[in-house]
């Protein structure tokens, strides 16, 4: 059953802002579910009483709003998504590279989210319940990359390309389109592919004590 919370009012902060508030938010005696979504202009809206089908649950209580995550936990997560979905873990890094320079709270002005920057529909889809979590948005970030190398025959730079701009635009040019960000941003994650490819970093096997939830 839900907790009865009493209603506030709509809260439109711009994102630099949006992590103070919530600080200020989570000491309150009663913890209230609180959603969020970002606009075209990329402002975060925040309730705890969504009225538009755009806002998603988010805790400010967990470590999701972390200025950074250790090296050891993030190597540790990369080399279990990686192994369970078939991925080389430097192309798994050369993603989180790439999409939010491992910061585990980025948020891009569409709305993509957390190391990965997932769009709230595609975290949707892979069932990531919050996407600012590490471990979340990593699972579901390399389910939808092997989905994508799958999709497309295991060719790497279009798998890239969907990732980016949606595999609807690669299956209708049935290659890279031909958006600057789209090309740039292959270009850039197979260099940075390359460039962890040739010093790898050694991925933790968890223990039984801390191993990642199967998901």
């Amino acid at each position: 059953m839900r907790r009865a919370v009493s209603r506030w009012k709509l809260i439109v902060l711009p994102c630099a802002a949006v992590l103070l508030s919530l600080h200020a938010l989570s000491p309150a005696p009663v913890t209230a579910e609180i959603y969020q979504y970002v606009d075209k202009d990329g402002t975060i809206h925040l309730s705890n009483v969504p009225t538009d089908p755009r806002y998603r649950r988010v805790n400010p209580g967990r470590r999701a709003f972390r200025t950074r995550i250790e090296t050891k936990e993030l190597e540790r997560l990369i080399g279990w998504y990686s192994s369970r979905h078939r991925l080389d873990p430097a192309l798994l890094r050369a993603v989180i590279k790439a999409e939010s320079n491992f910061d585990p709270r980025a948020i891009s002005r569409a709305g993509a989210m957390g190391l990965m920057q997932l769009m709230p529909s595609t975290a949707e889809a892979l069932n990531v319940y919050d996407p600012y979590n590490p471990m979340e948005n990593i699972s579901g970030g390399a389910r939808y990359l092997r989905y994508l190398l799958d999709r497309f025959d295991g060719k790497l730079h279009l798998a890239l390309a969907a990732y980016n701009a949606g595999e609807s635009l690669v299956l209708r040019y049935r290659s890279v389109p031909p958006i600057d960000e789209t090309r740039h941003y292959v270009r850039k994650v197979l260099r940075f592919y390359k460039s962890y490819q040739s010093r790898p970093v050694s991925s933790p096997t968890p223990s039984r004590s801390s191993a990642v939830p199967v998901r």
